[in-house]
C-alpha cells in the first residue's frame, strides 16, 4: 500500500494541467518542499465503485471513496497551495456505500477562487447510502420469512425505515395502514367522551392512553412497541414507547410525555409489535436477538431490501468554506443526509434526496455559517423537512445569507408531521423560488427576522393537520418575524385536517399565510393565494404588519381573518412577560432602530378599550370569492382606528359582501356586517367592488388584463411567470414532473 508521500509524489506529478497554454503537457513538482503552484491551474480527481484508494485518482485509475480522495487533497495542502480553478472529484456512476459519515473540517475547505467541488460524473449517477442490503431470509410462518441481521452489518443498530426497492414499508402496526386512503385511515381513536379542544381540563396528563376495548390486543412483548399520536391539537404527532398496559382498566402507559394531554377521539396507531405482522409489506425488528420478520407483499426474487445503517451521509463540520456537493443522489439513512455546521460559502446544488430520515431526519441542514446554499435539488420522501436554514444574529441583526432556492420539494414530514419543505430561523436568511407540496402541515416555517420569501409555489400542503398554514410564523417574544418579506409568492389549494363536532374532515382550518401570536413587521406583498379551506390570510394578533398587492381567491369561511387579543385574553397574559424581554433586548440596538413601529414597547401597545392589535395595512388588494356562503373578512378584537384598510378591489360574483365583526367587550356596539357599515367604520373608503378581470381564473392564471379596476386603485401586476422554479446548469432535473417519484 502507498504511503501518503509517495501518493503525494504521484498526484503531483500527474495531475497539475497547464490550462493557460491550452497543452496536455504534465508539470512535475517535487514533495521535498512546499510549491507555490502555477497560476491557472486545475486538479481533477475521479471516484469509482471499482476505484481504489491506492490508486493515483486519474480517470483511468480511479480512487474508491470519498475519503480516498478527501485525504489526497489534504496531502497536496501540505505541500502546495489550492491551484486557481480549485479541485474537482468526479463521482462516477454506481452505488456507494458509506459506513460511516463522510466528514469535511476546515482542513477540507477550498478558497474563493478555489473551490472544492464533489460532483458527478458527467451522465453519471452516483448514488451514495447509509443503506445495507439485507438478505438471507427462510421461512418463519405462513407467509412470514425471518433473517439474523447481526451477521449483516446491524448488530446494536435499530431501525424505523425498511425499503424494497426504495419503496418505504410499514412497520406491523395497528390498524393496519390504509394505502388507498392513507390519511384518513388505517387510525385507531382514543375512548372517551369528547371534550372541547381549547377546554382547559385540570389533572390531564400526557402519558396515558385510553384504547377503545376492540383495540386493545393482547400483546406479549407490549414494551417494544410505539405509539404514532396527534395529541389533543392535532398540530403535529409524537412517536412514543410503551412502558405498561393494564389491561383490566383499558390503560396504555406511556414511556414519556407526549406534546400534549391525550383526549378521547385523537387518532393514533401503534407499531412494532409481532403479534400485529399480519399485512403484506409489514415488517418487525426483534431488536433483542437482531432478527428482522417480514412479510413480503410480492416474491423478492430480483428485487432490493435494504435499511439504513448510519445515521448522517455527509457532515461539513465548523470551519469548513468554499465546498461544493452537485448532482449526486442521497438516499437511505436513519438522521439527516447532509449536515452543515458553521460553514462559510457551501453549496449542496442539483443532487437528488430521497427516503431519508427518521422522525428528526432533514434531507438538508444547514445550521449557522454564512452564505451557504442549497440549491436546485430535488427532495422527496423525507421524514422530517426538506431543508432547514438557521444562522445570523437576531440582536444585531446581522445576516448570515443561507439560502434554499429553486428546489423541488415534497412528501416530507412522513414521521414527524410538523416536518416542512423549508425551515428558517435566525436573521437575514433566503427561500425563493421553491415548489413545495404534498406536506402534512407548512410548506415554508419562518422564525426570526430579516428573512426573504419569494416566487415560491405551494400546493396541496395542511393535508393532515389544523389550525395550520402553508406559510407560518409567530412572534410571542414581540420580536418575531419583524423585517421578513413575503412577497410573489402563489399558494393554493391548502385543506387541512381536524376534529369538527366530533368528526374527522377534511378540508378544515387553514390558511394560506398564517401571521400567528403577535406576529410583527412583516411585508406581504404581491402573493396569490387560492383556495385555502379558511381564508387566505391570518393576523392572530399581528401588529405592523404590511399586507399590500395581494391576490385572494376563494377563500373557505371568509377571505381574510383577523383575530385580535386583549389584556384580559390568556395568551397575552401567558407570553406578556417574554413580549416585554424580547423588546427590552432589542430596544437600544441601533440595527433595530428604522424597524416599523419597534419604538412601542408591550406594554405601550394597549389602548385605553384593552386592545392590543395596532399598525396593520391593508392595502391594494384584489379579493375574488364565490361561495354565497363565504364573508369577506373576519374581524375580531380589531381597533380600526388604528389597522387601515383601502384601496382594494373586491368583488363577489354579484353576490351581498358581508363582514363578520365582534368584539369581546359586550358594551361595544356590534357593528353592520354589510359592505356600507364596513366603510361607515372609515375602512375601504376608496376601494371598489368590480371584476378583476383575471386572463384565465380557471386555469389559475390571475395575471389582471389591461383594462382591470385595479390598476385604478394602485395595484400592479405579479409576475407570475417568475413563480416557481426554473431552468438552471444547477438544477437536478428539468422539466419538473411533480407527479414522478
Amino acid at each position: 500500500m502507498l504511503s501518503i508521500k509517495s501518493l503525494l509524489s504521484v498526484l503531483l506529478s500527474t495531475y497539475f494541467v497547464t490550462t493557460a497554454q491550452a497543452t496536455n503537457s504534465v508539470t512535475a513538482f517535487t514533495t521535498t518542499s512546499t510549491v507555490q503552484a502555477p497560476k491557472y491551474l486545475r486538479q481533477e480527481f475521479y471516484i469509482a465503485p471499482n476505484g481504489s484508494d491506492t490508486n493515483c485518482g486519474s480517470k483511468e485509475q480511479p480512487l474508491a471513496t470519498l475519503e480516498g480522495a478527501r485525504d489526497a487533497i489534504r496531502a497536496l495542502k501540505q505541500t502546495s497551495v489550492l491551484p486557481q480553478g480549485g479541485i474537482t472529484i468526479w463521482i462516477g456512476e454506481g452505488t456507494y456505500t458509506l459506513s460511516k459519515t463522510f466528514m469535511l473540517e476546515s482542513q477540507d475547505s477550498g478558497t474563493p477562487g478555489s473551490p472544492i467541488v464533489y460532483r458527478a460524473c458527467r451522465n453519471a449517477i452516483p448514488i451514495l447510502t447509509g443503506g445495507r442490503t439485507i438478505t438471507g431470509f427462510v421461512p418463519y410462518k405462513d407467509k412470514i420469512l425471518k433473517t439474523d441481521i447481526a451477521t449483516q452489518g446491524f448488530r446494536g443498530i435499530y431501525f424505523r425505515q425498511l425499503f424494497l426497492d426504495s419503496k418505504r414499508l410499514p412497520l406491523a402496526r395497528y390498524p393496519n395502514a390504509d394505502p388507498s386512503n392513507p390519511i384518513t385511515g388505517g387510525w385507531a381513536y382514543v375512548d372517551g367522551a369528547l371534550v372541547p379542544m381549547y377546554k382547559e381540563v385540570p389533572g390531564e396528563d400526557k402519558h396515558t392512553l385510553h384504547p377503545k376495548a376492540m383495540d386493545l390486543h393482547h400483546w406479549s412483548h407490549p414494551e417494544e412497541g410505539e405509539v404514532f399520536i396527534y395529541p389533543r391539537y392535532n398540530w403535529w404527532n409524537n412517536i412514543v414507547g410503551i412502558k405498561s398496559i393494564d389491561e383490566s382498566i383499558q390503560t396504555i402507559t406511556l414511556s414519556k410525555d407526549c406534546s400534549y394531554p391525550i383526549r378521547p377521539n385523537d387518532r393514533y396507531f401503534i407499531q412494532n409489535l409481532f403479534e400485529e405482522l399480519d399485512s403484506p409489506g409489514e415488517w418487525y425488528l426483534d431488536k433483542t436477538n437482531s432478527i428482522l420478520y417480514f412479510y413480503p407483499p410480492s416474491s423478492l426474487e430480483g428485487k432490493t431490501l435494504a435499511a439504513p445503517a448510519i445515521k448522517t451521509l455527509v457532515r461539513l463540520d465548523s470551519g469548513t468554506t468554499g465546498v461544493t456537493f452537485r448532482g449526486l443522489t442521497l438516499e437511505c439513512c436513519g438522521g439527516t443526509a447532509i449536515e452543515l455546521r458553521n460553514t462559510t460559502n457551501c453549496l449542496i446544488a442539483g443532487c437528488i434526496l430521497r427516503n431519508i430520515g427518521d422522525i428528526g431526519g432533514n434531507a438538508i441542514s444547514i445550521n449557522g455559517g454564512i452564505n451557504n446554499g442549497a440549491e436546485g435539488n430535488d427532495i422527496s420522501d423525507i421524514g422530517r423537512s426538506g431543508i432547514l436554514l438557521t444562522g445570523g444574529d437576531r440582536i444585531t441583526l446581522t445576516p448570515a445569507g443561507n439560502y434554499a432556492d429553486n428546489n423541488h420539494i415534497h412528501h416530507m414530514g412522513i414521521y414527524y408531521k410538523q416536518g416542512v419543505g423549508v425551515d428558517l430561523s435566525g436573521c437575514g436568511n433566503r427561500a425563493s423560488h421553491n415548489l413545495i407540496h404534498d406536506g402534512p402541515r407548512f410548506g415554508i416555517l419562518f422564525m426570526g427576522n430579516n428573512h426573504l420569501i419569494e416566487y415560491n409555489h405551494l400546493h396541496h400542503l395542511c393535508l393532515e393537520t389544523e389550525d395550520t398554514g402553508a406559510m407560518y410564523t409567530g412572534g410571542r417574544d414581540w420580536l418575531g418575524a419583524r423585517g421578513t418579506i413575503l412577497r410573489y409568492n402563489f399558494i393554493h389549494d391548502i385543506p387541512g385536517f381536524g376534529q369538527e363536532k366530533g368528526k374527522w374532515v377534511t378540508p378544515f382550518f387553514a390558511w394560506g399565510i398564517y401571521l400567528d401570536d403577535n406576529t410583527g413587521g412583516v411585508d406581504v406583498i404581491g402573493n396569490i393565494i387560492a383556495r385555502c379551506s379558511r381564508s387566505s390570510l391570518h393576523l392572530h394578533d399581528g401588529r405592523d404588519n404590511l399586507i399590500k398587492n395581494n391576490i385572494f381567491v376563494d377563500g373557505g369561511k371568509e377571505q381574510a381573518t383577523y383575530s385580535g387579543w386583549t389584556t384580559t385574553h390568556k395568551y397575552w397574559i401567558q407570553f406578556h412577560d417574554a413580549l416585554v424581554k424580547g423588546y427590552d433586548s432589542i430596544k437600544d440596538q441601533p440595527a433595530w432602530k428604522g424597524m416599523r413601529n419597534i419604538g412601542i414597547s408591550p406594554d405601550q401597545s394597549v389602548l385605553a378599550n384593552g386592545m392590543v392589535m395596532i399598525g396593520n395595512q391593508f392595502f391594494c388588494n384584489i379579493i375574488d370569492y364565490q361561495s354565497s356562503s363565504s364573508k369577506l373578512y373576519q374581524m375580531g378584537n380589531v381597533p380600526f382606528d388604528h389597522n387601515a384598510f383601502d384601496y382594494d378591489l373586491v368583488f363577489h360574483h354579484g353576490l351581498p359582501v358581508k363582514i363578520d365583526i365582534h368584539f369581546s367587550d359586550t358594551n361595544t356596539p356590534k357593528a353592520p356586517d354589510t359592505w356600507e357599515g364596513w366603510q361607515q367604520l372609515g375602512n375601504d373608503r376608496h376601494s371598489v367592488i368590480n371584476d378583476p378581470l383575471f386572463v384565465d381564473a380557471t386555469k389559475d392564471d390571475y395575471r389582471i388584463r389591461p383594462q382591470s379596476p385595479a390598476y385604478g386603485l394602485g395595484f400592479r401586476q405579479i409576475p407570475m411567470e417568475q413563480i416557481g422554479p426554473h431552468a438552471d446548469e444547477l438544477r437536478a432535473s428539468w422539466p419538473i414532473h411533480e407527479n414522478g417519484q
